[in-house]
């Protein structure tokens, strides 16, 4: 949340005790100099599950259900036992970008109809370490095609 997103909103803050705030403007090209580490930022996550055999159509049709449900997926790779589901997270940290991550199979389990597999990996890594990687010709490649694929 932006720093003062929560007084502009009503809750408890400047103008609750009858204080108004004072508005400011921002100048072009001014950058905001408060804490950075609360600001959200961008996160590549891999989430690589596994489980017994299932068909590999419903599979497939699962996948693209989550995808539909969460519109931020990029790409998933499947086969009859296993998956990869690469996607982009906007979270605070590392710890909440994981933490949504090691959610999001269980909580769409039955909304997308996923196979009862577990969470065999995860990897979450920050934007620009990824993009370094792709640079130094290592790491995953683009998430292109865009979609659900077979592996």
């Amino acid at each position: 949340m932006r720093p003062g997103a929560a007084a502009s909103r009503g809750a408890a803050g400047s103008r609750a005790n009858g204080r108004e705030r004072a508005l400011t403007s921002v100048a072009a090209g001014d950058r905001f100099e408060g804490e950075a580490k609360d600001l959200p930022r961008l996160w590549h996550v891999t989430l690589s599950v596994s489980g017994e055999e299932a068909p590999i159509e419903k599979v497939r049709r699962s996948l693209e259900q989550l995808a539909h449900d969460h519109p931020f997926l990029l790409t998933s790779r499947y086969a009859g036992d296993h998956a990869e589901i690469r996607y982009w997270e906007e979270a605070r940290d590392l710890h909440d970008a994981a933490a949504v991550a090691l959610r999001l199979w269980g909580e769409h389990r039955q909304s997308a109809g996923l196979p009862p597999w577990e969470i065999v990996g995860l990897e979450v890594i920050d934007r620009a370490t990824y993009h370094q990687r792709l640079a130094e010709g290592y790491g995953p490649p683009p998430a292109s095609p865009v979609g659900v694929h077979p592996f």
